[in-house]
C-alpha cells in the first residue's frame, strides 16, 4: 500500500514524514499548493454559476415545448435534471472544501460529494445509451412502426433514476463508502483501498459502467453504418436526430471515459503508487459535463435551439421571423 490509510479516508501519500493528517480535520496542503486547491475552488464555482441557470433552462424549455416531446429530447432533459442533481447537492461542498484545503464539514462533506456526483454518473450514462438504443430501434425499424411514445419515454426516464439509485445508495448503508479523492477536496467511492467491497464494485463496472457504455458503442457503430440508409428512407428530421444522437454519445463518453479507466486501473492496481493529482484531474473533467452537455445541444439540435431563442424572446423567434421576411420580399420582387 503505497499511502496512508485511516479510520473512513485514504491518502495517496506515505506517512513517512509523519505530515499526513486526517483529511477531514486539517489542511491537506503537503498534497498540493494552496494554489492548486484556490484554482480549483474558482473553476467548480464557474461550474456552478454556469451550470445551474443553464440546466434548470435546458429543463424548462423542454417541458414549456410540445415541439421537444420526443424521447431523445426527454433523455435530455433527464440529463440536465441529473446535472442540475450534481450542481447543487455536490458543487457547493467541492467549492468549500477546496477554499479550506480539506472537508471543512466532515467526513459527510466526502459523502455527499461522492453520492451525488455518482448517481449523476449512473443516471445520465442510462439516459444516453437508452438515447441510442431509441435511435438504432427507429433506424432498423425490427418492431414493424414501433415508436417510443411520451409514456414510453417518462418509462425510460423512471429506469435511469432507479438504476441510479440501486448503483449509488447502498455505500450510504455501508455496502462500501465513500471517501475523499486526489487533493481531499472532492469525493468518491473507495476504489482502492482494503475496505473496498470487491463484488460491489465488480458489479458496478460491469452493469452500470461497461453495459451500457457497449450499447452506446454498438448502437452508435450501427446508426453510422445505415447513415447512407437512413438519408433516403427517413426524412431530413429523422436523419438529423440520428446524427444528434450519435454526437450525444460521443461527447458523454469523451468526458466520462477517462474517469472511469482511472477508477478501473486503481481498483485493479489497488497498493499501485500514484500522485494526489492522477485522481483529482479526471474527477474534475469529468463534472464539466454538467455545462458542455446542455450548450453544446443547443448548438447541435436545430429544434431545441429554435425553442429556446422563442422562450428568451418570450414567444417569439426573430431569426424565423427574418428569414420568413426576406422571402417574402424576394417573393414580391421576382419577376411574374
Amino acid at each position: 500500500m503505497n499511502g496512508t490509510e485511516g479510520p473512513d479516508f485514504y491518502i495517496p501519500m506515505l506517512n513517512n514524514t509523519g505530515l499526513v493528517r486526517s483529511p477531514y480535520e486539517y489542511p491537506q496542503y503537503y498534497l498540493a499548493s494552496p494554489a492548486a486547491y484556490s484554482l480549483s475552488a474558482a473553476y467548480m464555482f464557474f461550474l456552478f454559476v454556469v451550470g445551474l441557470p443553464v440546466n434548470i433552462f435546458t429543463i424548462h424549455v423542454t417541458l414549456q415545448s410540445k415541439k421537444l416531446r420526443s424521447p431523445i429530447n426527454y433523455m435530455q432533459a433527464n440529463v440536465a435534471l441529473a446535472n442540475l442533481f450534481m450542481v447543487i447537492g455536490a458543487f457547493p461542498t467541492t467549492i468549500y472544501s477546496s477554499m479550506c484545503g480539506y472537508f471543512a464539514i466532515g467526513r459527510m462533506g466526502a459523502i455527499f460529494e461522492g453520492f451525488f456526483c455518482f448517481i449523476c454518473i449512473i443516471v445520465s450514462i442510462w439516459s444516453v445509451a437508452l438515447m441510442a438504443i431509441e435511435r438504432v430501434i427507429i433506424v432498423y425499424k425490427p418492431m414493424s412502426n414501433f415508436r417510443f411514445g411520451e409514456n414510453f419515454s417518462i418509462m425510460a426516464v423512471c429506469f435511469t433514476w432507479v438504476m441510479g439509485c440501486i448503483a449509488s445508495v447502498p455505500p450510504l448503508f455501508g455496502v462500501a463508502r465513500y471517501v475523499g479523492e486526489g487533493i481531499q477536496n472532492i469525493g468518491g467511492l473507495d476504489y482502492y483501498t482494503r475496505h473496498t467491497n470487491e463484488p460491489y464494485i465488480m458489479y458496478l463496472f460491469a452493469c452500470h459502467i461497461w453495459v451500457p457504455v457497449t450499447i452506446m458503442v454498438l448502437c452508435s457503430v450501427c446508426l453510422l453504418c445505415a447513415g447512407k440508409e437512413s438519408e433516403t428512407v427517413q426524412g431530413r428530421a429523422e436523419s438529423e436526430t440520428t446524427r444528434l444522437a450519435v454526437i450525444m454519445v460521443i461527447t458523454f463518453l469523451v468526458s466520462i471515459l477517462p474517469y472511469a479507466f482511472t477508477a478501473w486501473w486503481l481498483f485493479t492496481h489497488r497498493g499501485a503508487e500514484y500522485g494526489p493529482i492522477f485522481m483529482t484531474v479526471p474527477s474534475l473533467y469529468a463534472k464539466s459535463y454538467a455545462i458542455y452537455n446542455p450548450i453544446f445541444y443547443f448548438w447541435v439540435n436545430k429544434q431545441f435551439r429554435q425553442c429556446t431563442i422563442s422562450t428568451l424572446c418570450c414567444g417569439k423567434n426573430p431569426m424565423e421571423e427574418e428569414r420568413s421576411t426576406s422571402g417574402h420580399i424576394h417573393s414580391s420582387v421576382s419577376p411574374a
